[in-house]
């Protein structure tokens, strides 16, 4: 994608669907492209949406365990609060503080689930065996898994929008800096991801949450930290992500509606954005199902595009599973509980 952004001489794609354009044509690359980047970006808001609402409401559990009891869904309204303000800034470059912020504290609570799931020390009679008891459920599993994946080592549908914001001359072309920032970013990935996955799995084998936060609770203040870390990681991911949707929304409603821009209709619709995912985050709180789902459906596909049967295999099969998992989950759930 990188190196993409200015392969044509003279032109720089700054959005994913004039790459598409390009090697499809304006019409069938605008319906190629489109659809799962739109997908891609509101699923990952919706996840976020459960993810901030989740992690304020664990820092809530562990510091005030004699409280009573708030629902999810009041923690997810609470979190969405934050997204109703700054989702009125204007452009990528306002937002460089967050997305810094967001990076530091991805790597700070990483580190702190690990560290302090190897502290507690693997938990007695640990199950390591599969999680399902058949094996079609075990076949499931690994579907909404490759999901899971996918979703986690993803952002290549934002790479284009970023690297718009870097200047770029013949002699200093975008992809120089852009290059340098990608390859710290997945080391950062790596940094994060690795060492959770295998600690939390050693520590609890089969039994570990999806967000491995949540099985942890001592030292309660370091958890409940790192817990908040999350949140501020994923305020600022849920801003990098919905800057893309915004900015298609509001070029359709200018270009092609003839809305007149204005203060208006940017209130409006970016409004509107953030209480859709929200609603969306409170009716289906199931965060690993969500992770696969969409991980699947949309990620897959424009992540492995240059190896068309894995993207479309990816793209069959790990919502598949992950539809599963959230179904059974939501056997003994109330919407809108």
């Amino acid at each position: 994608m990188v190196e993409m952004h200015e392969m044509v001489p003279g032109k720089r794609f700054d959005r994913y669907h004039e790459l598409g354009q390009h090697a499809f044509g304006p019409k069938l690359g605008l319906w190629i492209v489109v659809p799962q980047q739109v997908i891609v970006e509101v699923g990952v808001c919706i996840v976020y949406m459960v993810t901030g609402g989740k992690s304020l409401k664990k820092v809530h559990d562990l510091l005030c365990p004699s409280c009573k009891d708030i629902k999810t869904s009041y923690w997810i309204m609470i979190f969405a609060s934050s997204h109703f303000v700054l989702s009125h800034l204007p452009n990528f470059n306002s937002m460089s503080g967050i997305s810094l912020a967001a990076a530091i504290m991805s790597l700070s609570y990483s580190t702190i689930a690990w560290t302090a799931a190897a502290h507690k020390g693997v938990v007695p009679d640990v199950d390591y065996s599969y999680k399902a008891t058949t094996t079609s459920g075990t076949m499931f599993n690994f579907f909404g898994g490759l999901g899971e994946v996918a979703f986690a080592y993803a952002g290549h549908n934002v790479v284009l929008e970023i690297q718009a914001t870097i200047p770029s001359m013949p002699e200093k072309p975008s992809k120089g800096p852009m290059w340098k920032g990608v390859v710290v970013a997945y080391i950062v990935v790596a940094l994060c991801y690795f060492p959770v996955a295998i600690v939390g799995f050693y520590v609890y084998g089969n039994s570990v949450e999806d967000n491995i936060l949540i099985s942890l609770e001592k030292p309660a203040w370091l958890i409940a930290a790192a817990n908040l870390f999350v949140v501020v990681h994923v305020i600022g991911s849920y801003q990098v992500f919905a800057m893309g949707v915004f900015d298609m929304i509001e070029t359709f409603l200018v270009i092609k509606m003839k809305f007149r821009p204005s203060f208006v209709l940017r209130f409006v619709t970016r409004t509107t954005y953030v209480a859709i995912t929200m609603t969306i985050g409170i009716a289906i709180p199931f965060f690993g199902g969500l992770l696969g789902f969409f991980g699947g459906f949309a990620f897959a596909p424009t992540t492995y595009f240059v190896c068309i049967v894995l993207g479309v295999l990816l793209m069959i099969l790990a919502p598949i599973g992950a539809l599963r998992n959230i179904i059974l989950q939501a056997k003994n759930y109330e919407f809108f509980s």
